[in-house]
């Protein structure tokens, strides 16, 4: 169910509105908007009884809404949702005018290495550095991070090079302290679909990263930002990794066409990861320039300074002076389409 306010409506009459929704015994969700504020209801197993509801100051009406993700779905926000990520080097937006670009190791692997990589990052001109201080591998027996002391290098690497970061978080003992160093949480493909997790992370007051499953569809995955959201947690961004298909070219297939058929179904921002999705460093540059000009909000890429050494997916990962080709043609093509990087 959705209850949508007048243009005008005030605040008391939006705070009225949810309270009255939550006496009910539902969940209330003030979602404003740029001409008015739509508020999601959640908690129902049925259909809702709106006579106590459409009859209220600063209400115009109440429509249902016959998707299962209710607060993902444009029915409840026709405008796009901006998340906005503070960073020592200025404000980074996923969802507006600028792509946002990400960058770093699969894997902090030492001090020296999350510096040089950073360091190029920066240069580069990107605000937003990843590393993954927790690992979950196929094998038992490869390289699962450095656990807290990965984060506080992480931590370190914000401080002495004004970087914001985004970190996986693998169950919610870690969940507890990503929240604690990092700017964004990262849910990563495999934790898709574990729902205590979604639902620590829709707990949390930072910005959740949501990687789409490897054999997820696009309902699974926009159903998976439900849980997040209907926690609370309003600042999702969605992430399109790559899926297993019968491809041997290639680790996945990164599929851009769900770029503009998330942007069609809702209004959270959409970021691509072609380091991931195609597990090749020779396809992680033509890739980029792709997911920029099929409309994604954002670009994730794996930099390594020495790939060859690297613990974590070395073969994916780029060349420092590669990236730095990546944001020059990247921002080329956002220009051609009215757009900037950040």
């Amino acid at each position: 169910m959705l209850v949508v306010m007048q243009s005008h409506a005030t605040e008391e009459q939006v705070r009225a509105v949810c309270e009255r929704i939550e006496s009910l015994g539902y969940r209330a969700h003030p979602m404003p908007g740029a001409g008015r504020t739509a508020i999601g209801i959640t908690g129902n197993s049925g259909a809702i009884e709106t006579g106590s509801l459409d009859s209220m100051p600063g209400v115009v009406e109440c429509i249902a809404v016959s998707k299962p993700y209710k607060l993902v779905s444009r029915d409840l926000k026709p405008e796009n949702t901006v998340v906005r990520i503070p960073t020592p080097a200025g404000e980074v937006t996923f969802g507006g005018k600028a792509v946002g670009m990400v960058a770093g190791p699969c894997a902090i692997e030492t001090r020296e290495q999350a510096f040089t990589i950073a360091e190029a990052v920066r240069a580069s001109g990107a605000r937003l550095f990843r590393g993954g201080a927790y690992k979950p591998r196929t094998s038992p027996y490869s390289f699962q991070g450095m656990g807290e002391e990965g984060l506080k290098i992480l931590a370190e690497v914000r401080d002495k090079f004004g970087l914001g970061v985004i970190t996986e978080a693998i169950d919610n003992e870690s969940l507890d302290l990503v929240e604690k160093y990092a700017d964004v949480i990262q849910i990563g493909a495999r934790n898709m679909q574990n729902f205590s997790l979604l639902k620590r992370a829709g707990r949390a007051r930072k910005p959740v990263l949501l990687k789409r499953g490897m054999s997820a569809t696009l309902d699974e995955l926009l159903m998976a930002a439900e849980y997040i959201m209907s926690e609370g947690n309003y600042n999702v961004i969605l992430c399109e990794r790559g899926v297993r298909t019968f491809t041997d070219h290639t680790r996945n297939t990164l599929d851009l066409s769900v770029v503009p058929a998330v942007q069609r179904l809702s209004h959270l921002p959409i970021v691509v990861d072609p380091s991931h999705g195609t597990g090749r460093r020779n396809k992680v540059l033509p890739l980029s320039r792709a997911a920029v000009a099929v409309g994604a909000d954002g670009i994730l890429v794996e930099v390594h300074h020495d790939p060859a050494r690297a613990l974590s997916d070395g073969p994916q990962s780029i060349l420092p002076e590669e990236f730095s080709q990546l944001m020059r043609e990247a921002r080329d093509i956002a220009a051609v389409l009215g757009r900037t990087l950040n």
